[in-house]
């Protein structure tokens, strides 16, 4: 099976130590968040590893080579310009033989995860979507009293509500077919890939899961994967 890991970006809300070093290959423990992810994805059957990269990416190249070393191989696709979250798809569609019948596994770069990708892939296909999105829910709560109205009347005061939506995990299973929506050579993220693929009347299903799942957007997001990992292997 192939997996897409979507690593290109700059990183700028872990600067400055993205200055150097590309988020991707950031330590979260004892390794890179990109040898965490590649190590889950070869435990679940995921041998072929596609990275796209764009940001330092001669330092990403470097350091996983082919991927022999890891078990799994791996090749690249190298953005000449940012190209947002789904862009870089237009690479793989491009560059890479794909199999039209094999759904692609396609995954940020910063999420660690115990989903098992396989069910990911297995409901994409007994759903016949053109993409499916793995799916949290995610709880805000509001830092304000929030004031009921009527017209100026207040009706009601309800004390720093929480709401409730549901959001992309940054996961994806995508059929290869689905990738003739992306343009080529300009950015385009994962929302505008589901859009316009909404709006060709193509298949898009939401696959919603509770697994244990870390975005790592922050400093503290980084720390916290740490703690995670750290407790998970004693």
């Amino acid at each position: 099976m192939k997996a897409v890991v979507l690593a290109g970006g700059k990183g700028v809300r872990l600067r400055p130590l993205t200055y150097t070093i590309p988020k991707p290959l950031l330590p979260v423990g004892e390794k890179p968040i990109l040898e965490e992810i590649i190590e889950r994805l070869r435990g679940q059957g995921f041998g072929d590893i596609i990275i796209a990269v764009g940001y330092r990416a001669e330092l990403i190249e470097t350091y996983f080579r082919d991927g022999a070393q890891l078990g799994v191989r791996i090749t690249y696709v190298r953005e000449s310009q940012p190209l947002g979250t789904a862009g870089p798809l237009s690479l793989v569609r491009d560059e890479c033989a794909l199999d039209a019948a094999e759904p692609l596994l396609a995954m940020n770069g910063d999420i660690l995860t115990d989903l098992d990708m396989r069910r990911l892939i297995g409901h994409h296909q007994r759903a016949r979507n053109d993409i499916t999105v793995a799916t949290r829910e995610h709880v805000l709560q509001h830092p304000f009293g929030v004031i009921e109205l009527e017209g100026d009347r207040i009706t009601g005061v309800v004390e720093k509500p929480e709401v409730t939506d549901v959001v992309s995990a940054g996961i994806y299973a995508i059929s290869p077919a689905a990738l003739d929506v992306v343009p080529s050579g300009r950015a385009f993220d994962m929302p505008d890939l589901v859009n316009a693929l909404v709006a060709a009347g193509r298949r898009a299903g939401a696959f919603p899961f509770t697994d244990e799942w870390r975005a790592i957007d922050g400093l503290d997001q980084l720390e916290d994967a740490a703690r995670w990992l750290a407790a998970r292997h004693g």
